[in-house]
């Protein structure tokens, strides 16, 4: 194969390798640079989300993705507790903190550290709760003969701090009303 494997880099295996391949027809090179990549955490090109929204009861997940070589080792805190892996609250491999079943008490100011052997730095995010989105009154089943009307409710609770918006399908494809006006109308009850 004219496999080369390296374990255990360090900065002194940087630089250009070369492999030659011959035979008795001649000889062939070829080049390439390894590059040992080492720096200290840093969440200057993507910091954490400095609002991240919960629905209640519901579930979310808040990323930590800084920018560090060799990869650091995460720890969680929300205000000045540390926070452990338990029922409620995961903290994943890749940085991200899960919490479930959200509740008004999970609000407030959550501070992801991430640290290797090169430096340390943090980000913090607020999680603010808001109510969940429901629908209260759902479409019924419609039995119409063919040429006739047919008209299917939907009504939804939500936050009143947030926007709702209502999507129809068919069969899974959501229903374009600007291109398929003609058969379809949408009425908006406030």
């Amino acid at each position: 194969k004219g496999e080369l494997r390296m374990q255990s880099l360090s900065f002194d295996d940087a630089g250009m390798y070369q492999c030659i391949a011959e035979n008795t027809r001649g000889i062939i090179y070829a080049n390439a640079e390894l590059k040992i990549v080492a720096s200290p955490p840093t969440f200057e090109l993507n910091p954490m989300k400095k609002k991240i929204l919960a629905a209640k009861g519901g579930r979310v997940i808040i990323e930590c993705k800084p920018k560090a070589a060799p990869k650091p080792k995460f720890s969680w805190s929300k205000g000045t507790e540390l926070l452990v892996n338990g029922s409620r609250i995961r903290i994943w491999d890749d940085g991200s903190l899960e919490i479930i079943n959200i509740t008004k008490l999970d609000e407030g100011r959550y501070t992801c550290f991430a640290e290797n052997n090169r430096g340390k730095a943090n980000s913090t995010g607020v999680l603010e709760m808001t109510e969940a989105t429901r629908i209260t009154l759902a479409p019924l089943n419609v039995d119409v003969t063919v040429g006739e009307n047919a008209t299917m409710q939907c009504i939804a609770s939500h936050d009143p701090t947030l926007d709702l918006t209502f999507i129809w399908s068919l069969n899974g494809f959501v229903i374009d009303f600007e291109k398929e006006h003609e058969h379809y109308e949408r009425n908006v009850m406030v």
